[in-house]
């Protein structure tokens, strides 16, 4: 059981490294990208719609809610939500964000989110606990909210042999909430 746990903190701390990766390339790219222009943004609650497993022959519609605080834990903003695919598959997670500002208008954001999948009539991706990677684009307009497109990866980073993984596409439109 001990092993299971230190290979677990090992996976994770490797889906870590893409997250710092994209961080250090945005750095070095753009000089000029900064953490939050505010030391707090606004929550926000982010409506998406996109498809799923879009790289492969099994590609379905896709639903996804969020939750996105504002206040920021050094770099980090934490989120919480849940997706639903058109074949009853869903997945609820918890993670963070990493709002990346290329202007007072342009965010990058890096995010990863451990969370539970249930297939339906989907695509089996191996095991319960998946962990979603992912990067979006957005323009930030003035009251806060955004309009965005992101991609992301989801894997249950070999927890099982079977780990074929996941990618999807998303518009985002994000409401303020305060």
């Amino acid at each position: 059981m001990q092993l299971n746990i230190f290979y677990l903190i090992f996976l994770l701390l490797k889906m870590f490294k893409k997250l710092y990766l994209i961080l250090l390339f945005f750095i070095f790219c753009f000089p000029n990208t900064t953490f939050s222009k505010e030391k707090n943004d606004k929550n926000l609650l982010a409506f998406s719609g996109g498809l799923w497993d879009w790289n492969d022959d099994n590609t379905a519609g896709l639903l996804n809610i969020e939750y996105r605080h504002g206040t920021r834990y050094g770099p980090f903003k934490p989120i919480v939500g849940g997706l639903i695919n058109t074949d009853h598959g869903f997945f609820i997670y918890t993670g963070i964000r990493m709002d990346l500002y290329l202007t007072n208008t342009i965010v990058v954001t890096p995010s990863f989110a451990p969370g539970l999948y249930e297939r339906g009539d989907g695509k089996e991706l191996g095991h319960v606990v998946e962990f979603r990677s992912g990067l979006d684009l957005a323009y930030r307009r003035r009251d806060g909210g955004r309009i965005a497109a992101e991609v992301h990866h989801l894997s249950n980073a070999s927890l099982d042999e079977n780990n074929p993984g996941t990618e999807t596409f998303l518009f985002t439109y994000s409401i303020p909430l305060n």
